[in-house]
């Protein structure tokens, strides 16, 4: 499995910016995609994820408590993609920003439930 971001730049307080993660490869057919991010010297944390179960055709999505008032998450099933629009945007989001995928349908927030990791995107927000 290969995971794909983009989207990362720029951007001053306030605005706003759209992460996307693609996945490709041998997928099970439900999973969860989470976004991590790791700023310099910190530890790298949760932001968001998202899954879907195409068994019981049930989606769940979790967001991390500094980011659900500004953040959302979704997710295109036909694409394997998973999309982090981002708003109001503060200078304590600048970090690399991480997509993983999770074989479980269950978001977690844990690092290591995560097998696959794409490369990361900067995400740079100036005051």
């Amino acid at each position: 499995v290969q995971l794909q971001a983009s989207g990362g730049g720029l951007v001053q307080v306030g605005g706003s910016l759209r992460l996307s993660c693609t996945a490709s490869g041998r997928t099970s057919s439900s999973y969860s995609m989470g976004w991590f991010r790791q700023a310099p010297g910190k530890e790298r944390e949760f932001v968001g994820g998202i899954s879907w179960n195409v068994y019981t055709q049930h989606s769940e999505s979790r967001l991390a408590d500094s980011v659900k008032a500004r953040f959302t998450i979704s997710r295109d099933n036909a694409k394997n993609s998973m999309l982090l629009q981002m708003n109001s945007l503060k200078p304590g989001d600048t970090a690399l920003y991480y997509c993983a995928l999770n074989l479980s349908p269950l978001v977690s927030t844990m690092r290591d439930r995560y097998r696959y990791w794409g490369q990361g995107t900067q995400v740079t927000v100036s005051s």
